[in-house]
């Protein structure tokens, strides 16, 4: 009997890493890095709830799921509703998603209407910067020019980049440099299926955080902060913090100082397989020789 499939978008508990994800148990993830137009909200009991329309951008992942998985979120938003002693809150509908690959028609669940007792955006459009709130020290991790400590010791914050827990690898994903300056590409982080990422991950606590978001201008809509699954020394850690560029371009090469601080800054910490990936790529994809 062949089985029936539906993709499914979810922006909340059901995320890696949340409390209910155990109900996606035998989902196929077909993109961690997904994202819809609307607003998120913050219901104050434990889960977000999606308004349309709204210009924020929400962030979620994207499954395939069978109809018995199906049955199970339906249950749960079932549940939310019961909490809200009102009927017709929660609905599933039909809405375009869109991935690094391409937009996606899912399913995705969303509040009919506002609910009575109200409740505050979610900063980022991201139910998991929920995480920033309570938490004093936080796992980063830099892919591009912040795993050169150079420049943090030049701005003054170099003593909260001290503790360094070592080489993180971020599966899934590549290396890209999307974001356009006028001098050159910056880097980002772009879903690929059998690509990886290696960088350095910080262990890092609010004064670092507060740089982090001023330097890769989270304020200004340039990078966003999110939350990934990132290896280190074997052991998967979920939600660990690194930032991705929001409207990503078309890849353009990057200024020398800017590769140097890369390379320089990843040459004790990733693998020298990776290392020799970096300085391959600058070469082959824009004729760079970049010396360290």
């Amino acid at each position: 009997m062949n089985r029936e499939w539906k993709k499914v978008f979810v922006y909340g508990t059901l995320r890696q890493g949340e409390r209910n994800h155990h109900l996606m148990q035998g989902a196929e993830l077909m993109a961690r890095q997904a994202w819809t137009d609307g607003k998120l909200l913050d219901t104050g009991r434990g889960y977000p709830g999606l308004l349309i329309p709204g210009e924020q951008q929400v962030y979620g992942e994207l499954y395939r799921i069978d109809k018995e998985t199906l049955a199970r979120l339906d249950e749960l938003q079932a549940d939310h509703r019961r909490e809200w002693e009102s009927s017709g809150e929660y609905r599933r509908i039909r809405r375009r998603i869109q991935t690094d690959r391409g937009p996606v028609e899912a399913d995705v669940y969303i509040y009919a209407r506002v609910p009575a007792s109200g409740g505050a955006a979610v900063p980022y459009g991201d139910w998991k910067a929920h995480h920033l709130d309570g938490q004093r020290e936080w796992l980063y991790f830099a892919y591009g020019s912040c795993m050169d400590d150079e420049r943090f010791y030049d701005q003054g914050v170099g003593e909260h980049f001290r503790d360094v827990v070592g080489r993180g690898i971020l599966k899934g994903h590549a290396m890209r440099y999307t974001l356009p300056r006028p001098d050159g590409g910056r880097a980002d982080l772009v879903e690929r299926p059998k690509s990886v990422v290696e960088g350095k991950v910080y262990r890092v606590g609010g004064q670092a955080l507060k740089y982090l978001f001023w330097r890769e201008g989270v304020d200004g809509g340039t990078y966003r902060p999110a939350w990934i699954p990132v290896e280190i020394e074997g052991k998967t850690v979920e939600n660990v913090l690194t930032f991705i560029v929001i409207h990503k371009g078309k890849e353009t090469p990057p200024p020398e100082h800017y590769a140097r601080e890369i390379l320089r800054g990843s040459k004790d910490i990733v693998s020298e397989r990776y290392h020799r990936h970096l300085r391959r790529r600058l070469k082959k994809r824009f004729g760079m020789t970049v010396k360290v």
